[in-house]
């Protein structure tokens, strides 16, 4: 059975709208996955550590046959590949690819959980889903696009 599924995207480092456009292709040719919509690409504010450049964060809408943590680790090795590293927490990266959601699954596994514990408060995460699926649901949370309008403050911006 496939799984719709949303992934975030986001990267300050080496060239972040090719790393962005790098990581799509990436996913797309995944065994086991269907890509079926990627967003626009915003810019936005670093969050948590302020002392690194601005992010260029996306969205891929896809289909997969794949479990939750297969996906998590296929997504870890794309990462990888395009040089991730994992120095300190919120610290610049060349890629951070992160589930957003995984079908209507809620789950609290510590390697996984879902939907992403902190996706709701992100308008760079936010704004990507809302132009994938206007009427998206996060569990638990509530609509997309009510979210987005509480995260009014944050700056991001649409760069194409």
């Amino acid at each position: 059975m496939q799984e719709n599924v949303f992934v975030a995207l986001g990267s300050n480092l080496e060239a972040p709208r090719e790393q962005l456009r790098q990581a799509v292709a990436a996913i797309a040719a995944l065994d086991g996955v269907v890509l079926r919509a990627a967003s626009s690409h915003y810019g936005s504010a670093p969050v948590g550590y302020d002392d690194q450049p601005d992010f260029v964060n996306a969205a891929v809408r896809i289909a997969t046959t794949l479990s939750p943590r297969a996906l998590l680790t296929a997504l870890q090795a794309i990462e990888q590949a395009q040089g991730r590293e994992r120095s300190f927490r919120n610290a610049p990266r060349t890629l951070d690819l992160d589930i957003v959601l995984f079908g209507d699954r809620v789950q609290g596994d510590p390697e996984l959980t879902l939907p992403h514990p902190r996706a709701h408060e992100r308008a760079f995460v936010l704004l990507p889903l809302q132009e994938l699926s206007p009427d998206l649901q996060i569990p638990g949370q509530g609509p997309v696009a009510a979210l987005a309008a509480r995260c009014a403050e944050q700056r991001i911006a649409r760069l194409d």
